[in-house]
């Protein structure tokens, strides 16, 4: 079930935007079973046991799906995003969203995971956890 700030983030958006957004936290919500969701540094995150693994947020341009750990999936139609693990995809319509990709990265999402719960605590360093 989706956070109610996650509800109240996705309202505050264009109607174009909006609908990304929704479609986006209903799928993530669909294939991210079991796990937490709510508004972190103020973008929707989930989370896997407390370890942040998707979320998205409204961006100048577009609306960026993010993947913590999505430099690890080996997937054509994601981009490096920082200098850790994390990849990223950009949305301007919802037309964009290919849910069949989109649920193959978020199963990716599951089943991969880099610890950046304890990133701090290892003062940078990112351990594999799956």
């Amino acid at each position: 079930m989706l956070d109610k700030e996650i509800k109240a983030y996705n309202n505050k958006q264009s109607a174009a935007d909006k609908k990304i957004c929704n479609t986006l936290a209903e799928e993530i919500d669909k294939y991210l079973k079991g796990s937490e969701n709510k508004v972190w540094h103020a973008h929707p995150v989930w989370f896997i046991e407390g370890n942040p693994v998707a979320g998205y947020s409204k961006l100048k341009d577009s609306v960026r799906l993010l993947f913590w750990s999505g430099q690890s999936f080996s997937e054509p139609g994601l981009q490096s995003e920082g200098s850790f693990k994390a990849a990223e995809k950009r949305y301007t319509d919802v037309k964009q969203i290919k849910k069949t990709e989109l649920k193959r990265w978020l199963k990716k999402a599951r089943d991969i995971q880099w610890d950046y719960k304890n990133i701090v605590k290892r003062k940078g360093k990112l351990v594999r956890l799956k």
